[in-house]
């Protein structure tokens, strides 16, 4: 199923006639993430503050792997409800007249009943390509979290949740528009 699957979305981002995306949901937390960094020897037993919260931001989030354009909606919860409203900004700033293929993980919100009539509706417009069960690494915008949160999140120290929210901001700005980082990252399919 894998070899398959991948070598039918090769051939999809070779296509002028399909526009695909891969996507995902993501939790960034407030008290970040400590992750190797390099101190200087001169200091001994450094500190790095961190926000003793479990506080979180949640987004769903849609690569474009041919531009590397990337579409993300803050959302209190991931449920069927959400998803469809994600559907619909994505197919809103995203479609460009020829078929969206999204290629996600197989939650199930994705499968829910209450999506089928919602899909079937915009089945000319937008297909989904589930990927196996457990494998994350097939997927490109899990290469994009990972990025995100090595530049945004990994040692540092975030006092409330609206600096974090800044900080995610001002990223996903930069990325909003086509651009080589992120195309280069989901090149690999």
């Amino acid at each position: 199923m894998p070899k398959e699957l991948l070598k039918k979305l090769a051939e999809n981002v070779l296509r002028d006639d399909v526009d695909l995306w891969s996507l995902d949901e993501c939790h960034f937390y407030q008290h970040g993430s400590r992750y190797k960094m390099w101190v200087p020897p001169e200091n001994v037993g450094p500190v790095v503050l961190h926000a003793p919260t479990r506080k979180s931001v949640s987004v769903f989030g849609a690569v474009q792997i041919a531009t590397g354009k990337l579409l993300m909606m803050p959302s209190p919860t991931f449920n069927s409800e959400t998803f469809r409203l994600f559907l619909e900004d994505l197919m809103r700033h995203g479609y460009g007249g020829v078929p969206m293929h999204l290629v996600l993980d197989n939650s199930r919100y994705h499968h829910a009943t209450a999506l089928s009539g919602w899909l079937e509706e915009h089945n000319q417009k937008l297909m989904l390509d589930f990927l196996p069960p457990y494998s994350p690494h097939l997927n490109p915008i899990e290469r994009v979290w990972k990025l995100i949160r090595r530049l945004c999140v990994h040692n540092r120290y975030f006092p409330t949740i609206e600096t974090l929210i800044q900080t995610l901001l001002e990223q996903f700005k930069i990325w909003k528009e086509p651009n080589a980082t992120l195309r280069k990252l989901c090149a690999g399919i």
